[in-house]
């Protein structure tokens, strides 16, 4: 690989994937992480996360010379480019997974055509699988066609076989992996295809085979953005988002992963480090609001059908926090510690125990997005909403605990603000469904227990000496979560009590427009060491200012939060202190709530925001 310490860093990847599973694919063509045939099923390729053991698919000029790369995507689409310039010629790298848009299939590709377009170059590939996280042994066949490796994994075997696009070559055995040379002139083409399932045969395919799943690819994702409403000033990054959220989204079920990656470090070498290949109540409730937004209603409708579901199991039980893509709720922790992370970065962690956590909010989150949904996308049917009231009803009883909080801190539970924030909506959504369906509920008991939620959130969350609504009940630090107040309808963003919180997070949380969570050495969560600016805290942070008039600051830290993406418009979870991504890669998180500040800033700048002076009454 062509990095320091072999680790690219972090941005330097771009994403693919075909609605099921997804892969990432640095800017020397290296693909350094697929998981097969889920989200989030054990890694076929790992070596993000352990250079040596994790196993990876390159295409890459095979030279000593000075190689210049570029990355891209092909427009308005999610198939990459990679761009390889040496003084003795020009490859582009076409990267792409057909779609499988339908019933789950453990037959997926990875398409990757490589055409040389002036000079000649000559080429290494490398296939070096690692089944099972680089558990699993495998065994390797190699053919004219190209080769295929069986896994003997003790659970959820499976094939991959490497097809040979375009003229034959040479394959060679090298251990247990498969690799080759091909030397081309400017206007030749090859490629190769790697196809999962059972019981599958290396093959030879026509370059115009390949050409035709390109075209298709192509199509789907054109005819996919074209159904975008969206209009505004900032199309083509809104549109990267929406694609990105696309790709992470599981076809079969409509549910939303996190990210597609597990173990990417919110502090290089250090241990917070999470799985965050699974669905996020939270994260995907969120990403209801940024779809229909754009106009996506049957993505929303999808989610809001998987949402419901796992409402109606509610059944008297705290609703999970996450859940599988498929639904399932096993998400037991376990440490890969054969893995040494990224860059060092240990422990690597599969499954994630903050499954378990009672976290308030979700409720919250849950019935907005269904209730935005019943207006507009999925309505509710009777058992949807006893399903609902069921849930209510839970709330009523438990809203007044002690939970972990929204960003799963492992240092015990607290009176949260954020948890009743949003348990405050939970039961004003539920009214809200209630009266404009005219569906069965004890509406004056919901109300008594929003208005005494709103009554203590105003009472215990308030400091007087910080001026500020702060994290949690009896303390005095700061939280990015209670930027979501006059989003959620809690206070008016004129209320001099919000205006004073605001200027309490520019003093205190805000680094010239990125905006951290909170503190953690004021506000110790259980884990050592720091982290970066949050993104999502940022596009929160912009969707704030503009509400609360500050239009002009808010378009200033929109733009900046932009020129943090990566080369290809992509966030992770966090930025660095020196701008660089950190975190698991994609964050849905990130990106979804980049749309949903691009939108509504678009809107205030359009029609106008309440010019709110700030006043200094409470300092």
């Amino acid at each position: 690989m062509a990095y320091p310490d072999d680790y690219p860093p972090i941005a330097e990847h771009g994403l693919i994937g075909d609605l099921q599973t997804a892969a990432l694919v640095t800017t020397d063509g290296t693909v350094d992480w697929f998981c097969c045939p889920r989200f989030d099923s054990p890694s076929v390729f790992g070596a993000l996360l352990d250079r040596r053991r994790g196993g990876y698919f390159r295409i890459a000029p095979d030279t000593t010379a000075q190689v210049t790369r570029t990355q891209w995507y092909f427009h308005d689409t999610a198939v990459l480019m990679t761009r390889f310039m040496t003084a003795d010629g020009v490859a582009s790298l076409y990267d792409f997974m057909p779609v499988r848009d339908g019933a789950a299939t453990d037959r997926h590709e990875i398409v990757r055509v490589l055409r040389v377009v002036r000079g000649t170059m000559r080429f290494g590939i490398e296939c070096r699988p690692r089944f099972d996280y680089g558990r699993a042994e495998h065994t390797t066949e190699v053919t004219a066609d190209g080769a295929v490796f069986r896994s003997n994994a003790s659970h959820g075997a499976f094939d991959l076989a490497l097809h040979t696009v375009g003229e034959a070559r040479d394959w060679e055995r090298d251990g247990p992996d498969a690799r080759t040379t091909v030397t081309l002139d400017a206007g030749q083409a090859v490629g190769v295809v790697l196809e999962s399932g059972t019981g599958l045969r290396p093959r030879r395919i026509a370059l115009g085979a390949a050409d035709e799943r390109f075209d298709e690819t192509v199509g789907f994702w054109r005819r996919w953005l074209e159904r975008s409403t969206y209009v505004g000033r900032w199309r083509e990054t809104v549109h990267r988002s929406a694609m990105s959220l696309k790709l992470m989204t599981y076809a079969p079920t409509g549910a939303l992963v996190a990210a597609p990656t597990a173990g990417l470090p919110e502090q290089v070498g250090g241990e917070r480090n999470w799985d965050y290949r699974y669905t996020w109540i939270r994260d995907a409730s969120f990403s209801v609001h940024a779809l229909l937004s754009l106009g996506y209603t049957e993505e929303a409708a999808a989610f809001g059908s998987w949402l419901s579901d796992r409402v109606g199991e509610h059944e008297g039980r705290p609703l999970k926090i996450m859940y599988r893509v498929d639904g399932g709720a096993d998400l037991t922790e376990e440490s890969l510690d054969h893995l040494e992370g990224y860059r060092g970065s240990r422990p690597v962690r599969i499954g994630n125990g903050a499954a378990d956590q009672l976290q308030l909010d979700i409720v919250g989150e849950a019935l907005d997005s269904l209730y935005l949904a019943d207006r507009h996308a999925v309505r509710l049917d009777h058992r949807g909403w006893q399903a609902v009231r069921d849930m209510v009803g839970w709330l009523g009883a438990n809203w007044d605990r002690t939970d972990e909080g929204v960003w799963e801190t492992r240092g015990g539970r607290r009176d949260f603000v954020y948890g009743r924030l949003m348990s405050w909506v939970a039961f004003d959504r539920a009214i809200r469904m209630a009266r404009d369906r005219a569906r069965p509920a004890d509406v004056p008991g919901w109300t008594v227990q929003r208005d005494a939620i709103y009554e203590q959130v105003i009472e215990k969350g308030w400091d007087a000496d910080r001026r500020a609504f702060v994290q949690s009940y009896g303390d005095a630090v700061l939280d990015a979560s209670v930027l979501m107040m006059p989003r959620a309808g809690f206070v008016v963003p004129s209320d001099p009590m919000w205006q004073s919180t605001l200027r309490a997070i520019d003093r205190d949380l805000v680094s010239d427009g990125l905006v951290f969570r909170y503190d953690p050495a004021a506000s110790p969560d259980g884990l050592t060491g720091t982290e970066g600016t949050f993104s999502l805290c940022s596009f929160w942070y912009v969707d704030a200012l503009a509400r609360s008039g500050r239009l002009g600051d808010a378009r200033t830290a929109f733009e900046k939060m932009l020129t943090y993406a990566n080369h290809l418009g992509l966030y992770s979870e966090e930025i660095g202190a020196t701008g660089e991504q950190l975190g698991n890669f994609p964050q849905a998180f990130s990106h979804l709530a980049m749309i949903s500040a691009a939108v509504d800033l678009d809107h205030q700048l359009d029609h106008g925001a309440a010019r709110v002076p700030h006043p200094h009454v409470l300092d």
